[in-house]
Parts: C-alpha cells; sequence; structure tokens
C-alpha cells in the first residue's frame, strides 16, 4: 500500500491521454471513416474479389511456376 497514490497517478494520467485520444478521434472524423472503411476490407476479402484478382493477374503462371521450383 506504500505506492497506491502513486498507481492512482499513473491511472489517472493514462484514463486523461485515453480520453483525449478519443476527444481527437471524435473531433477529425477519425471513427466515422473507420467506419466507413472496415465494409470495403471484408468486401475486398470476399472469395468471388479474391478468385477475379487470380483470374486477372497476368503473372498467375509464373506465380505458380515459382512456387512449385521452390
Amino acid at each position: 500500500m506504500k505506492f497506491l497514490d502513486w498507481y492512482a497517478k499513473i491511472a489517472i494520467g493514462f484514463a486523461l491521454v485515453g480520453a483525449f485520444m478519443e476527444l481527437f478521434m471524435i473531433k477529425t472524423g477519425f471513427c466515422v471513416r473507420l467506419l466507413l472503411y472496415i465494409p470495403s476490407l471484408l468486401v475486398q476479402s470476399s472469395p468471388e474479389v479474391q478468385a477475379m484478382k487470380e483470374a486477372l493477374n497476368p503473372w498467375r503462371k509464373l506465380d505458380s511456376d515459382a512456387r512449385e521450383n521452390s
């Protein structure tokens, strides 16, 4: 219990830093941008999109040959 006040000060300091970071993200619109960006990542990682990327890759044969040889 000797350092309880020191730990309390550190905890309050970290809580303030976190609160200011949250306020900054809200003020700059970071949260809104992130919420708009996440669905695009989910769409890009879907199996259909991955299949189209592989089909449109002109080096797909070279890449598959390189994997087989190594």
